[in-house]
């Protein structure tokens, strides 16, 4: 009888975005799939693809006690209804009402993935530091479950988590986030004309689109001929969203352009001349290592997640974290050297087939799978 794996995560969008190639190799090595999140623009994506897709109704920024106890209890019924061999949580909520489900149900093997600290550790509000105390105490009892393992994206999160006790070293493995199809996103030749950045993100104010905006508005203040384009859409649920006003008044000032929602992003990358991300914080961010796959240079805060695709003068250049000036800086100095855009591109291409590829994070985490299943199997 095949193994049963189940993905539990919040939305559709973001599973068929970084998992859907896990998914569909964990079914090729011979596992049953099925996955669980929000229903939106992709269920039938998913279904289309061979995936079986299971709706649920996550409301990601709700703290209301009734409504996510009655979500946990969803997820209960579902773990019991479905009897998986193994669930694969991704991010915090999946996470936490996750394994509490896993444990009432039985469910013989646990992995989560952090796929990113987000709002409550990164912003400075009192809301948010309370949140994290109460967060960090539930996360310590949900990685603690036997039989499980939690994986970080980059090394910066995995030695927070271990060191302030959240979770053992060794129920612990670090994999490069979901890994890059380096053939679909291959180097493009660099259109002509006025030089373009891009910023692709989802419009929050914590992935540092503020400070790209005011690096813009600097830059031609400066005289400093460019185009600047924020690619991307809002996030309502998220506390750090940016209003649609302010990104429709950015757009009618002229300083950026705002092109929305892009599905096409490897076309996006052919017309970049710089991908740019001043994020506050990231797991390990996929458009910076599609970017580089495509030989694009690239500019990003010098914080966790970034770093591990943006290698200070060799794939790009770092900046101070929430920096406009220096953000500008780095930015001006690319624009203005296009043998320096050229040679990070190709650096950042060669980094990106060595560390990034799909194929190895794929084959990384089915060893994970058959680790842990193994194990149970031998009731260790």
């Amino acid at each position: 009888m095949m193994p049963k794996v189940l993905f539990l995560q919040t939305e559709d969008s973001s599973f068929w975005s970084h998992r859907l190639p896990m998914a569909l190799a964990a079914k090729a090595a011979g596992y049953e799939v099925v996955v669980a999140a929000r229903e939106g623009a992709h269920g039938e994506r998913i279904r289309d693809a061979g995936v079986r897709f299971i709706p649920l109704p996550w409301r990601r920024s709700s703290v209301n006690p009734f409504s996510e106890l009655a979500m946990v209890a969803r997820i209960v019924r579902l773990y019991a209804a479905e009897r998986p061999d193994l669930v694969h949580q991704v991010s915090a909520k999946p996470i936490l009402y996750g394994t509490l489900a896993a444990t009432l149900c039985g469910v013989p093997v646990v992995v989560n993935a952090l796929i990113g600290l987000g709002f409550v550790f990164i912003s400075p509000t009192l809301k948010a530091r309370l949140l994290k105390r109460g967060i960090c105490r539930a996360f310590r009892a949900a990685l603690s479950r036997p039989s499980s393992v939690t994986i970080f994206q980059n090394e910066d999160d995995r030695s927070l988590f271990v060191g302030d006790g959240i979770v053992a070293e060794d129920r612990t493995v670090l994999i490069r986030g979901s890994g890059v199809d380096v053939a679909h996103f291959s180097p493009q030749p660099v259109m002509g004309g006025e030089p373009l950045v891009v910023l692709p993100s989802r419009m929050l104010w914590d992935k540092g689109v503020g400070e790209f905006v005011e690096a813009a508005r600097l830059l031609a203040a400066e005289g400093v001929r460019a185009r600047f384009a924020l690619v991307g859409e809002g996030d309502a649920e998220n506390p750090a969203a940016v209003p649609a006003s302010r990104l429709a008044q950015w757009k009618e000032e002229g300083v950026v352009e705002w092109w929305g929602q892009r599905y096409d992003m490897r076309e996006v990358y052919a017309q970049a001349s710089i991908v740019c991300l001043p994020s506050y914080r990231e797991g390990l961010p996929k458009a910076l290592m599609e970017a580089a796959a495509c030989a694009r240079p690239l500019v990003a805060a010098d914080v966790p997640g970034c770093r591990e695709v943006v290698r200070h003068q060799d794939t790009g250049l770092l900046v101070p974290v929430r920096d406009a000036r220096g953000l500008a800086d780095a930015l001006k100095r690319l624009i203005s050297n296009e043998p320096m855009r050229r040679a990070m591109g190709e650096r950042a291409r060669r980094l990106a087939v060595e560390e990034f590829a799909q194929e190895k994070v794929v084959e990384q985490t089915l060893r994970v799978y058959r680790d842990l299943l193994g194990r149970t199997a031998l009731g260790n």
